[in-house]
């Protein structure tokens, strides 16, 4: 083999070497590029779910969309701002009994157990309306919506009747479907319905259920709601009649027997 040929071999060889290192070196470039692309694609799609995720929690719920409704529907059996004023009872009786309650409050359920019946009975007789102011704070408290929802329940009972939300409001307060306060049941629409299937008035009522299920009146919870707040009251169940306080008699608290409210009722009536 002649000493070119040689020199020609080995210049061909390390052509050859330059060009494979050439290859090799725009082929880990390429592969660089990629991985730095698709962790900015990674990155980038983190960083719009976390924003998504942070938007989804900043927006409002349909319970603050309720809130800030400027349109109302109220039930029927109303008046006032919002249809936030419900009196229910004989025109022509003379005083006026408040009475302030929140749906998933314990001690409310203990009242109405007690003393609801002796109410309704009072109510019917013309011996006092009743001006009933629903709130909603142990949502707050307790977290939930139970007390919100069976309020806006409460406006479908009233858009039927007076009569048909007094039953109901009994109904709920009652041992066999008031659930604990931290049991939030009266979040779902489905319970209400099925207590208000103990209330002949309200016992397969299509448009009483499909007022729950669409949310109907849950503006109109919230306005009530937002009265009570401004009301000054502090607790549940309280009562006042000539905006004084009805409590048992010797204690600060409302009456819980039908007899300790009898004693105060009268007391109140005669004042």
């Amino acid at each position: 083999m002649s000493k070119r040929n040689t020199q020609a071999n080995k210049a061909a060889a390390r052509e050859r070497l330059r060009a494979e290192r050439e290859s090799q070196a725009k082929k880990a470039k390429t592969r660089k590029q990629l991985v730095v692309a698709v962790s900015v694609v990674a990155a980038l799609a983190v960083v719009g779910g976390i924003s998504y995720g942070v938007m989804q929690l900043n927006k409002p719920d349909a319970w603050e969309t309720a809130a800030d409704a400027k349109n109302v529907t109220a039930p029927k059996n109303t008046s006032g701002d919002d249809g936030t004023t419900v009196v229910i009872g004989e025109s022509g009786a003379k005083k006026t009994l408040e009475l302030y309650e929140d749906s998933r409050c314990p001690v409310c359920a203990t009242f109405e157990q007690g003393v609801g019946e002796t109410v309704s009975k009072d109510v019917e007789a013309g011996k006092y309306k009743v001006k009933y102011v629903g709130a909603t704070f142990i949502d707050n408290t307790d977290n939930g919506e139970g007390s919100k929802n069976a309020l806006s329940a409460l406006g479908a009972a009233l858009d039927v009747s007076p009569e048909a939300f007094m039953e109901y409001k009994e109904a709920l307060y009652s041992a066999k479907f008031h659930p604990e306060e931290s049991d939030d049941k009266f979040a779902k629409d489905s319970y209400l319905i099925e207590v208000a299937d103990s209330v002949d008035a309200l016992k397969g009522n299509k448009d009483f259920q499909k007022d729950v299920e669409d949310g109907t009146y849950d503006a109109w919870a919230m306005k009530m709601s937002k009265t009570f707040d401004k009301s000054g009251v502090q607790g549940t169940p309280t009562l006042k009649m000539d905006d004084k306080k009805i409590t048992a008699e010797g204690s600060e608290n409302a009456p819980m027997t039908a007899d300790e409210f009898t004693k105060a009722i009268d007391k109140a009536l005669k004042a």
